[in-house]
C-alpha cells in the first residue's frame, strides 16, 4: 500500500533559490578569507574581511585585538565558526596566534582602544551590541575580555533567539534525536539563550510569507547564510540533497494544510513557536495521511507540532488506510511532545506496522480521535514513553499480530471504549503506565495475545479492570488495580495467564473472577477491601492459586462454584466478612497449605454439593466454624489444624458427607466436630483434644463413621450423642476428658466397637433412659467417676458441675417447691433439701442441679453460695448455622 501511494504521490517541489545578491555576498567572503590567510586561524572569515578593508590601518577608532589575545566565545554556527568555544571563559581548542599588526598602528589606535574598552559605560556597549547580529556579536567578543563578557549578555541573546526562533524559553539540542526546552533561571549554564542558538543555528525554516523577505535583504540578514527560509514543508523537503543543509527543518506558527509529508530521510523537524509551541504549528491533512515515514527515515525526528487527519467525509472507507501518523516498514522515526488528533471513524491516529517499524514516540498527546487512538501491528515494535492517551471513541491502544512494543509512563484515561486491547497474537512490554476511567476495561487481551503488564495502575474502570479472555494469555506483574466498577482481573474462555504480585483492591465487585473453563497462575497478591469474593472460580475454571494474600473483603475470601476447580495453595485468607474460602454446586478445588484465619464467619464453607480436597491447611480462630458442610457436599479434609473457632470446629449439617482424616481439632469454644440433621461424614485417625466444649457432638438423626480418632482433655463429654443419632464408633481412644468420656441420650442408638475409654473425670460411658446401643469389645477402665463418688459422698452434683458441665445421673422434680419441667434436682438434694417433700423421679440423664445452683426458692443445704444461673439445659448449646448468601 505505502509503495503504491509513494508511486502515485505528487513530486515535491524544488526548494526556493537564493537570490543573486547573497551569492555574490559569499563570493566576496571567500575571496576576503583567502586573502586573510595570514591571520588567526579561529577567526571567523568575514570578520577577517571586515578587519583588513579599506582604512584599517589608519583609522584612530580601530578595535584591534591585543598582542596577547583573551580567551573568546564562540559564534553559534556549526560551519563557519567551527572552532569557538561556548562562552567566555572556555578556549577554542588550542593556543591563539599572534595578531600582525605595526607598532605605528598600536601607538595610534591605543587611546581610542582603550576608551571603547575601558571607559564606554556598560549601557552604551550594551546599546551598540543590540544592533548586531549573532556573528557580529561573536566577533565583538573576541576584542577584549570585557566585550567577551557584555557580548555573552542574555538579554541580547534572548533577543536574537526569539527573533530567529520565537521559543519563549530555549530549546536545547545537545544531540540528534533529543530536544528539550528549559528554564533558563534553572540552567546551570550562564546564557542559554546563546547555547540554545548554537546547537540550532544551521537549518531551514518554513515560515510563510518570510522566505522572500529574507532573501531580498542580505545587507539586513548578513551571516545567516546557514539559514534557510521557505513558504512551505515539501519546499523544505526538497532542500534536503542541497550540501549545505543537514536536516533541520524549523516550522514555525501556523496551519499547514494537505501539504504532502512522505519522509524518506533522518531529517529533523521541529515546530517553532512562542509559548505553548505545539498548540501553535498544526500540520493537518483532508485527504491522506498526515504525515508518512517511509524506509530511509530510520533516524527522522517529528516533534512539538500538532498533527492532525481532518477529512471532509470522516467515514468514508478509502480512510481505513489513512492516519495522521504513518509508520512504515524498517523505519525508526522519534515523534516528539506532538499532539495528534484524527476526526476520522475508520482509521486510527497513529498505525505503526511492518517489520522493523520501530519508533520512538514520547511526550505526545494522542487524545480526542474517533477511532483508536495507537495501533502497533505486524511485527511493528518500538518504544512509546510518557504519552497522553484519553477520550478516543475506540481502545486506546491496539497491538495485533506479533506486534511488540515497550509502551512505559503513559496516561491512558477517559477512553470510550478500552483502555488498551492486545489481540490476535499481539504481545508488548508495559510498564508503569497509568490506566483509568476507560468505558469498558482498563487492559483486555484476546485471542493468543500474550501482554506483559508491569507497575502499571488500572483503577476506576466502568467495567473491570484487566479482562483476559478467548485464549489470552499475558504476564501481569506487580500492578496496582483497584476501585474498577466489576471484577479487577477476569479470565475466561480459555485464558491462561499469569497474575504476580499485583495489588487488587476496593473493587466494586471482586477481586479476581476466573470463570467459562479459564485457568491462569494467580501468585504471590494482595487481594483485600473487594466488594465481593477476592477470588471467585466457577464453571469447569481451573487456575493456579498460590501465594496470594486475600483478606478484609467486604463478602467472602475465595468462592468457587459451578464445578469450579484450581489448586489453590500457601494461601493466606483472614479477616473477610464472609465465609474464608466457599465451595459449592458441583465444585471440586484441591486447598493445601493455606492459612485460613480470623474470618467474621465461617474458614470453609462446602455446601450444596460442594466437595474437593482440603489438606494440611491452618483453619483458626473464626466468629463461626472452622469448617462447615452441609446439603451432600463430600470433601475429603485431611491433615489440617482446625482451631480457635467460636462455634467449633468442623460442623456437618443437613444431609452433609465428607472424609475426615487425620486432622488435629483443638482449642474451639464449642465442639471440636458437630453432625447433625442426616448428615454421615467419615472420621478417622483425628486427634480432638483440649476443647472449650464436648470432642464429638451427634444430634438431630445425625450419623457417621468415628474410627481410629484420639479425643482427650476436652471441657464436656468425648463423644455426646443425643436426639435420634445413630453413629458407628470404633476403635477410637477417649481419654482424660473433663467430663464423661461418652454419652448417649434423648432415644439416641450407636454401635461402639472395639474403643477405650479411660481415665475421664465423671466417668466412661453414660447411657440415658431408654437408649440402647450396641457393644462389642469397648475396653472402659481407670475412669475417676467423679459422679458415682459424688453421689456416694452425699455431695450436691452441681458441686462437680457448676453450670459448665452437665454430668449424667438419675434426676427428680419436687411439686412442693413447684418446679417446671425445665428444673432439674440430684439424688442427695431430694434426700437433704427436700426431705419429705412431694417429688417425682424424672429419669437417669445430662443435667445440672437447680437446687445447688441456687435457682430454686429454697437454698439448698449441701452447695456452697449459690451461683446465678438459667435453667437446667439438656444438651450443649447448638452450633450457629452459616447465613452466608450465594452471590454470582
Amino acid at each position: 500500500m505505502n509503495s503504491v501511494r509513494a508511486a502515485n504521490r505528487r513530486p515535491r517541489r524544488v526548494s526556493r533559490p537564493r537570490p543573486v545578491q547573497q551569492q555574490q555576498q559569499e563570493r566576496n567572503n571567500a575571496a576576503a578569507a583567502a586573502a586573510a590567510g595570514d591571520r588567526d586561524d579561529d577567526v571567523p572569515a568575514d570578520m577577517v574581511a571586515e578587519e583588513s578593508g579599506p582604512g584599517a590601518q589608519n583609522s584612530p577608532y580601530q578595535l584591534r585585538r591585543k598582542t596577547l589575545l583573551p580567551k573568546r566565545t564562540a559564534c553559534p554556527t556549526k560551519s563557519s565558526m567551527e572552532g569557538a568555544s561556548t562562552s567566555a571563559t572556555e578556549n577554542f581548542g588550542h593556543r591563539a596566534k599572534r595578531a600582525r599588526v605595526s607598532g605605528k598602528s598600536q601607538d595610534l589606535s591605543a587611546p581610542a582602544e582603550q576608551y571603547l574598552q575601558e571607559k564606554l559605560p556598560d549601557e552604551v556597549v550594551l546599546k551598540i551590541f543590540s544592533y548586531l547580529l549573532e556573528q557580529d556579536l561573536c566577533r565583538a567578543a573576541c576584542v577584549c575580555k570585557r566585550f567577551s563578557e557584555l557580548a555573552n549578555d542574555p538579554i541580547l541573546w534572548k533577543r536574537l533567539y526569539m527573533e530567529v526562533f520565537e521559543y519563549t524559553r530555549p530549546m536545547m539540542h545537545p544531540e540528534p534525536g533529543k530536544f528539550y526546552q528549559i528554564n533558563p533561571e534553572e540552567y546551570e549554564h550562564p546564557n542559554p539563550w546563546k547555547e540554545s542558538f548554537q546547537q540550532l543555528y544551521k537549518g531551514a525554516h518554513v515560515k510563510p510569507g518570510f522566505a522572500e523577505h529574507f532573501y531580498s535583504n542580505p545587507a539586513r540578514y548578513k551571516g545567516r547564510e546557514n539559514m534557510l527560509y521557505y513558504d512551505t514543508i515539501e519546499d523544505a523537503l526538497g532542500g534536503v540533497q542541497e550540501a549545505h543543509f543537514d536536516g533541520l527543518i524549523f516550522v514555525h506558527s501556523g496551519i499547514y494544510t494537505d501539504e504532502w509529508i512522505y519522509i524518506e530521510s533522518p531529517i529533523t523537524m521541529i515546530g517553532a513557536a512562542p509559548g505553548k509551541v505545539a498548540d501553535k504549528v498544526i500540520i493537518e491533512n483532508t485527504r491522506d495521511s498526515t504525515f508518512v515515514f517511509m524506509e530511509g527515515s530510520e533516524d527522522a525526528y517529528v516533534g512539538y507540532m500538532t498533527i492532525r487527519f481532518n477529512p471532509d467525509d470522516k467515514s468514508a472507507q478509502h480512510h481505513n488506510a489513512h492516519h495522521c501518523l504513518e509508520i512504515t516498514v524498517n523505519c525508526s522515526p522519534i515523534i516528539d511532545h506532538c499532539i495528534i488528533r484524527s476526526t476520522c471513524t475508520v482509521g486510527s491516529a497513529v498505525c505503526v506496522s511492518g517489520q522493523g517499524a520501530c519508533p520512538t514516540i514520547k511526550h505526545c498527546n494522542i487524545s480526542d480521535c474517533e477511532n483508536v487512538g495507537l495501533y502497533i501491528t505486524d511485527h511493528a515494535q518500538g518504544i512509546y514513553e510518557d504519552n497522553e492517551i484519553s477520550n478516543n471513541a475506540l481502545a486506546g491502544i491496539w497491538v495485533k499480530n506479533h506486534g511488540n512494543p515497550i509502551i512505559r509512563r503513559n496516561h491512558i484515561h477517559h477512553g470510550r471504549d478500552v483502555g488498551v486491547f492486545t489481540f490476535d497474537h499481539g504481545m508488548g512490554y508495559f510498564e508503569s503506565c497509568n490506566i483509568h476511567r476507560n468505558r469498558i476495561a482498563g487492559f483486555e487481551v484476546k485471542a493468543y495475545a500474550n501482554p506483559t503488564v508491569v507497575r502499571c495502575e488500572i483503577h476506576h474502570g466502568q467495567t473491570g479492570g484487566i479482562y483476559v479472555h478467548e485464549k489470552g494469555r499475558g504476564q501481569f506483574i506487580e500492578n496496582k488495580i483497584y476501585a474498577n466498577n466489576f471484577a479487577g482481573v477476569w479470565i475466561t474462555s480459555n485464558s491462561d495467564p499469569t497474575i504476580r504480585g499485583n495489588a487488587i483492591f476496593n473493587g466494586n465487585q471482586g477481586g479476581v473472577y476466573i470463570f467459562g473453563d479459564g485457568r491462569g497462575l494467580i501468585e504471590g497478591n494482595d487481594i483485600y477491601g473487594n466488594a465481593l469474593a477476592g477470588i471467585q472460580i466457577r464453571t469447569n475454571s481451573c487456575p493456579i492459586v498460590r501465594h496470594n494474600k486475600i483478606h478484609d473483603g467486604q463478602h467472602g475470601g475465595i468462592y468457587v462454584h459451578e464445578k469450579g476447580q484450581g489448586v489453590i495453595e500457601e494461601n493466606e485468607v483472614y479477616s473477610n466478612t464472609l465465609a474464608g474460602v466457599w465451595v459449592t454446586t458441583g465444585s471440586t478445588p484441591v486447598l493445601r497449605r493455606n492459612r485460613i484465619h480470623s474470618g467474621k464467619q465461617v474458614g470453609v464453607y462446602f455446601y450444596d454439593n460442594g466437595h474437593g480436597v482440603l489438606e494440611d491447611n491452618d483453619i483458626y480462630n473464626h466468629m463461626y466454624s472452622g469448617v462447615q458442610i452441609r446439603t451432600g457436599s463430600n470433601p475429603k479434609i485431611r491433615r489440617n489444624k482446625i482451631w480457635g473457632g467460636q462455634n467449633g470446629g468442623i460442623l456437618v449439617y443437613n444431609s452433609g458427607l465428607g472424609f475426615i482424616e487425620d486432622n488435629e481439632i483443638f482449642d474451639n469454644a464449642m465442639a471440636g466436630v458437630w453432625i447433625k440433621t442426616d448428615s454421615n461424614p467419615t472420621l478417622r485417625r483425628n486427634k480432638i483434644h483440649d476443647g472449650r466444649d464436648g470432642g464429638i457432638c451427634i444430634f438431630n438423626g445425625g450419623r457417621g463413621l468415628l474410627e481410629e480418632n484420639d479425643i482427650f482433655r476436652n471441657a464436656q463429654a468425648g463423644v455426646l450423642i443425643s436426639t435420634n443419632s445413630h453413629p458407628v464408633l470404633r476403635k477410637n481412644r477417649i481419654f482424660d476428658g473433663f467430663a464423661a468420656g461418652i454419652e448417649i441420650t434423648n432415644h439416641a442408638t450407636a454401635t461402639l466397637e472395639g474403643n477405650q475409654i479411660f481415665n475421664n473425670r465423671f466417668g466412661g460411658l453414660f447411657l440415658a433412659s431408654g437408649v440402647n446401643v450396641t457393644m462389642k469389645d469397648n475396653k472402659i477402665m481407670n475412669n475417676q467417676d467423679a459422679i458415682e463418688k459424688a453421689v456416694s459422698r452425699g455431695q450436691c452434683l452441681y458441686k462437680i458441675s457448676s453450670y459448665t458441665s452437665y454430668p449424667m445421673h438419675d434426676f427428680y422434680r419436687c411439686h412442693t417447691c413447684n418446679t417446671t419441667d425445665r428444673n432439674a434436682i440430684c439424688v442427695n438434694c431430694i434426700k437433704k433439701c427436700h426431705q419429705g417433700h412431694d417429688v417425682e423421679f424424672i429419669r437417669h440423664d445430662r443435667f445440672f442441679c437447680d437446687c445447688g445452683a441456687g435457682t430454686l426458692s429454697n437454698p439448698c443445704t449441701l452447695a456452697g453460695e449459690p451461683t446465678h444461673d438459667t435453667d437446667t439445659l439438656y444438651d450443649s448449646a447448638p452450633p450457629i448455622e452459616s447465613n452466608t448468601l450465594q452471590h454470582n
